[in-house]
């Protein structure tokens, strides 16, 4: 696990737009194979099941034009969120996977 501070400096380091640049070619590449994993992540999690349809659909009826579109709104953001923070999990497991079953470059 990683402490407080080593997270904060990794954070920090995405700061850097060439350190972001090689992450964002990598995901790119991956794109097609970790969308299928997240999807299957947020489905499992029960992320857009049921519940969320029915919010949904009770979101869109609303007969207010302004509470309806700041009902989707929220959906929107919390769905965001939601994709955010799975993405993040996926990818954190992603690496842990990288770092246990590949050789360091260069053997």
């Amino acid at each position: 696990m990683f402490t407080d501070d080593q997270v904060e400096a990794a954070v920090r380091a995405l700061s850097d737009p060439e350190r972001f640049a090689g992450a964002e070619r990598l995901v790119a590449e991956a794109a097609p194979q970790l969308q299928r994993v997240l999807a299957q992540a947020l489905n499992e999690g029960g992320w857009f099941g049921p519940a969320h349809r029915s919010e949904l659909l009770s979101a869109l009826a609303e007969p207010d034009e302004a509470v309806r579109a700041a009902r989707v709104e929220t959906l929107l953001a919390e769905e965001t969120r939601m994709g955010m923070l799975v993405g993040v999990a996926v990818g954190w497991q992603l690496a842990a996977e990288l770092g246990t079953t590949t050789e360091p470059e260069g053997d």
